[in-house]
């Protein structure tokens, strides 16, 4: 009976196959991921915005030579011997020999197939003579050529072959174990007993129990827990915090203590260069005892930002721990916005009046601290200062100047380029080419704002308690391009004016003029002219008067007929013209109504053909934004004092300014390279109203860039639910029918017992 066979690999060709497989999922994704990239393409890169960026501390520091790094070399190694061991592998199991073969007795005979009994037993006895073990041969070979010439000759071998594919009948199926017959083997027992303890029991739990440890630390943003911690309480205890408060809790965190970050430093001259540093500053208050924040590493991070605000220069040793804690302050900044906003969300589900939530003057400061520590600028210093060769002493010129009164990026992009350079006139021609080059590089956002309710019959109507989706199209630009683009607009108007100058006087002139004579004649003609007096007739004598009065009494009699006469065919001309200009008006009526009804029905489409794209392409970018993975690397931010290469995010969110309070929650916008669109969603106000919000963008790494947009809402009664709906009435309309069928059947029988009792 067939059955089923387990044995391992004693040839060991079960076991290359798996070894393969096993290398070559190890191999391949670790040759994309650790692979070194090539430090060419980079050096290409920097060397194309060294014209822009070649001022940037992070563009220095990344030209600096770096100390051989044997990592990279050492990763090329593994991966090389990797891809070596799965190449001979893969040639290894292409050399092997299949070990399933099916049995064919006419190729053990050598024997072309269909060949007769005759040719068989010829054969036979030929290759008998040769393999027997009598005669010397080999008694396996023999065995098989027996066996081939029984299933060849003999009927029950021969059905079996055919059926089964052994003459033997049905075999055991065999499965082999891709793993060599020595590992099993009793010798090797112990050794194989400790390798398995080892791994599985040592190295295995080790690994698995020291990632656990430090993730568990960690927060989904790479922050450590407790530093959400601190920064929750000092949140919550501080609801509107300035920015001297602010810069103490960011100073807080757990990631500048060398206790839970081995990155951080504490060295022991810190002792004397850090109360160095607190007198040249000279507005910490080291007499407040409120841990964490007048911990040591605390106020070393807090005297080493402020420094970094007021760009003052620090000792050296100073200068690697001041850079380590610059890189860690936006993704703080980060998660101290969304602490925040989670407070918020609290206190608006909470009706306690105990829990009260963070200020919008609070989520402000963070999002200007974070454009105040990339810059390297204090809270109330210009932003022109981002700009390069400009700083506190020639800034003057540029702010106090008597005709140009420049406080912003956007007044200094805006002049002409010849207003432009008697202003930075105090700069060389290479330097003002450099601040021109960094100016035009800065970005330029624009905004593009909707409201409606989705999944609503009529999106644009916004009722009390409806959710409110705003959608904002951001479009991001450069200065230079915008303002050329405004300059060039500028010039063509200008050009034709100047050359045409004349001719366009002549013609204004002469267009006045005629406006001008217009109204003199107009005003002669309304002047009105005297009226002529009738002359009165001369009185008749009496016997000249009868005779007048007769002569006129007889033609004043045909005249009074033919007049009666005129009259009756000028009446019925007239009925007849008023009934075909009232069938004709009536003919338009129908006309127009027709009309107003076709264009109200084409209307009512466009609207829904529009209401139903909008609902298409809402639900196409929600689909893009779960399968979509968008690149975080969007364009390189210009800062001079920033140690690290930062991206360009921004801030998107909606506030009442009036109210001081947030409406919708901050979206982070960290894939803006051209056009992004963003949508925010909040309930509507529960009462009916006219609302005015602001639609605020902030930049994480400019001053001065912010883009405010307002936002006016018309908010309506909600309508009343339906107690009655015509699809909810399908129940009633089955047992009004069922009576009416019965009533029918109930008359129908009356009509018979009738026409019974007639008969």
């Amino acid at each position: 009976m067939a059955g089923q066979q387990f044995q391992y690999d004693d040839s060991g060709n079960t076991f290359f196959y798996f070894l393969t497989s096993f290398v070559g999922l190890i191999v391949i994704p670790a040759t994309y991921y650790l692979w070194p990239r090539d430090q060419n393409a980079e050096q290409i890169r920097l060397k194309n915005i060294r014209k822009v960026y070649g001022r940037c501390m992070w563009y220095r520091l990344r030209l600096l030579k770096p100390q051989p790094n044997i990592i990279p070399t050492i990763k090329k190694i593994v991966l090389l011997a990797g891809w070596a061991l799965f190449l001979f592998l893969a040639y290894k199991v292409s050399k092997t020999d299949r070990e399933y073969q099916e049995y064919n007795p006419y190729e053990v005979l050598n024997l072309d197939p269909g060949a007769t009994v005759a040719e068989i037993k010829k054969q036979y006895r030929l290759l008998s003579l040769k393999y027997h073990p009598d005669k010397g041969g080999d008694e396996v070979m023999f065995m098989r050529i027996a066996k081939a010439y029984a299933a060849l000759t003999d009927e029950e071998s021969r059905k079996n072959w055919e059926e089964f594919g052994n003459p033997d009948g049905p075999q055991a199926t065999s499965f082999g174990i891709a793993l060599p017959a020595w590992i099993v083997d009793q010798k090797n027992s112990i050794l194989v007993l400790l390798v398995y303890g080892l791994a599985f029991m040592v190295i295995l739990p080790v690994v698995v129990g020291s990632w656990w440890y430090r993730s568990i630390r960690y927060s989904g943003d790479q922050i450590l827990i407790r530093t959400t911690q601190i920064y929750t309480y000092f949140v919550y205890k501080t609801r509107n915090m300035d920015m001297k408060r602010l810069l103490m809790v960011l100073a807080g965190a757990s990631e500048f203590d060398p206790q839970y970050n081995k990155d951080a430093t504490s060295r022991p001259t810190d002792n004397i260069l850090i109360p160095q540093l607190i007198r040249e500053i000279g507005s910490i208050n080291l007499k407040k005892n409120e841990p964490p924040l007048t911990c040591p590493y605390s106020l070393k991070a807090r005297v080493l930002l402020l420094s970094h605000l007021a760009r003052m220069k620090i000792p050296e040793t100073l200068e690697e721990d001041q850079q380590f804690m610059l890189k860690k302050c936006p993704a703080l900044l980060q998660e101290m916005v969304n602490v925040i906003c989670q407070l918020i969300i609290m206190a608006r589900s909470r009706e306690e009046r105990e829990f009260r939530a963070p200020t919008l003057a609070s989520l402000e400061n963070c999002m200007k601290l974070s454009q105040m520590a990339v810059q390297g600028l204090q809270q109330f210093k210009s932003p022109l200062l981002q700009l390069p060769h400009i700083e506190e002493d020639n800034l003057r010129r540029v702010s106090n100047h008597k005709k140009y009164k420049i406080k912003t990026i956007q007044d200094l992009v805006s002049l002409k380029e010849s207003d432009r350079h008697n202003l930075l006139h105090f700069l060389e021609d290479e330097k003002y080419e450099e601040v021109m080059a960094v100016l035009g590089s800065f970005p330029y956002v624009t905004m593009d704002i909707k409201s409606q309710v989705l999944d609503d019959e009529d999106s644009n109507n916004i009722t009390v308690g409806s959710l409110v989706t705003v959608l904002v199209k951001l479009t991001r630009q450069t200065m230079a391009e915008v303002f050329e683009k405004e300059q060039s607009i500028c010039a063509a108007e200008e050009q034709p004016a100047e050359d045409g100058g004349d001719a366009n006087k002549n013609r204004t002139k002469g267009g006045w003029q005629q406006k001008s004579k217009g109204p003199k004649k107009t005003a002669k003609s309304k002047k009105k002219k005297p009226l002529k007096k009738k002359p009165t007739p001369v009185p008749l004598p009496q016997s000249k008067q009868q005779k007048q009065k007769q002569a006129n009494g007889v033609v004043g009699s045909e005249a009074v007929v033919k007049e009666d006469e005129e009259e009756m065919s000028d009446k019925g001309s007239d009925s007849e013209e008023e009934e075909t200009n009232r069938d004709s008006q009536s003919e338009k009526d129908d006309g127009s109504d027709r009309d107003s009804d076709r264009e109200q029905d084409e209307k009512q489409n466009k609207d829904d053909e529009a209401e139903w794209q909008e609902l298409q392409q809402s639900i196409q970018r929600k689909e893009r934004a779960l399968l979509e993975t968008k690149s975080k690397i969007t364009h390189p931010v210009y800062s001079l004092y920033f140690p690290e290469e930062k991206q360009e995010w921004w801030w998107l969110y909606i506030a009442d300014r009036k109210e001081q309070t947030l409406i919708s929650m901050p979206y982070h916008v960290c894939t803006l390279k051209d056009t992004e669109e963003v949508e925010l969603k909040f309930p509507a106000p529960g009462k009916p109203g006219n609302y005015q919000y602001t639609v605020f963008l902030r930049s994480d790494s400019y001053m001065g860039l912010d883009q405010i947009k307002p936002l006016k809402l018309e908010v309506h009664e909600a309508k009343p639910v339906p107690e009655n709906h015509p699809q909810w009435d399908t129940a009633v309309e089955g047992e009004e029918d069922q009576e009416d069928s019965e009533g029918f059947e109930d008359s129908f029988e009356e009509e018979e017992e009738e026409e019974e009792d007639d008969n």
